[in-house]
């Protein structure tokens, strides 16, 4: 049997998936696949390998190969349909691919399962925030408070929501209590840079930006893609236009790139 060159000192199928942990720790994500891939052609009717698939669709969605994780992540999903925590990964890769109606499914799957489950319901909100369907997203962040009053989330979500119906004053608000109760959390000033930038107060959007970046160890695609927006609202073109080719090199939407780097010329 030919072994995966990155878990060549790797034995037996304990090995090798300790040997996929160590490379993830180190940040090579290639290593770390090709150690899972081997063990699983090592032992492939071993009934831990939805676990393995499942390790190997988020190592590949890191990487950005969504169609191979999601092979990866539906194959797990095939020996255990109603795994909670596989539907969800399938369902954020959904999201991320734009595929709307598939990650609303899935989170619909789980809801059938767990009819309480609050990161789910707040996840299901936003997605239905996406497509303008906010009726359903409300109904969506009402239940998280009902099932807990002191939740964050139910909030952030009516914050956003206001936000996404252009009621910027009543978003600020919200935003701006959530920040007082829990300033440590980093979500908030993201969504409230975004807030800030829409209502052209571009200043405060900058201050709530590098907070964050200050803090978050690996910024995401949407963080430089924002950052790059407000400085191109800044008249800081060169800057911006760093911000919008990292954005890209990390996944961003080409198209929507390519329009904005046309305004930093």
């Amino acid at each position: 049997m030919l072994v995966a060159w990155g878990c060549a000192h790797a034995q037996t199928y304990e090995e090798m998936i300790e040997k996929s942990y160590d490379y993830v720790d180190k940040n090579d994500l290639p290593a770390a696949e090709e150690c899972l891939k081997a063990a699983m052609r090592l032992e492939p009717g071993n009934r831990n390998n939805y676990a393995l698939l499942t390790n190997l669709g988020t190592i590949q969605r890191r990487q950005g190969k969504w169609d191979d994780a999601l092979v990866s992540y539906t194959a797990a999903l095939n020996q255990q349909p109603k795994n909670e925590l596989i539907l969800s990964n399938r369902a954020q890769l959904y999201t991320e691919m734009n595929e709307t109606e598939k990650a609303l499914n899935d989170y619909q799957a789980i809801l059938s399962i767990s009819p309480v489950n609050e990161e789910v319901l707040f996840q299901r909100g936003l997605l239905y925030i996406r497509t303008e369907n906010f009726i359903l997203a409300e109904a969506d962040f009402e239940k998280i408070l009902d099932i807990n009053k002191e939740t964050v989330q139910g909030r952030l979500g009516y914050a956003i929501l206001e936000k996404a119906r252009m009621n910027y004053d009543n978003s600020e608000v919200i935003f701006n209590y959530l920040i007082g109760k829990r300033p440590e959390y980093w979500r908030l000033y993201e969504e409230r840079a975004e807030l800030y930038y829409l209502m052209n107060k571009n200043g405060r959007a900058m201050a709530d930006l590098n907070k964050v970046f200050a803090e978050v160890a690996e910024p995401s695609a949407e963080l430089y893609f924002l950052r790059g927006r407000v400085k191109l609202a800044q008249y800081e073109k060169a800057s911006a236009a760093i911000d919008f080719k990292k954005a890209l090199s990390m996944g961003y939407d080409a198209k929507t790139i390519e329009t904005l780097l046309k305004q930093t010329y």
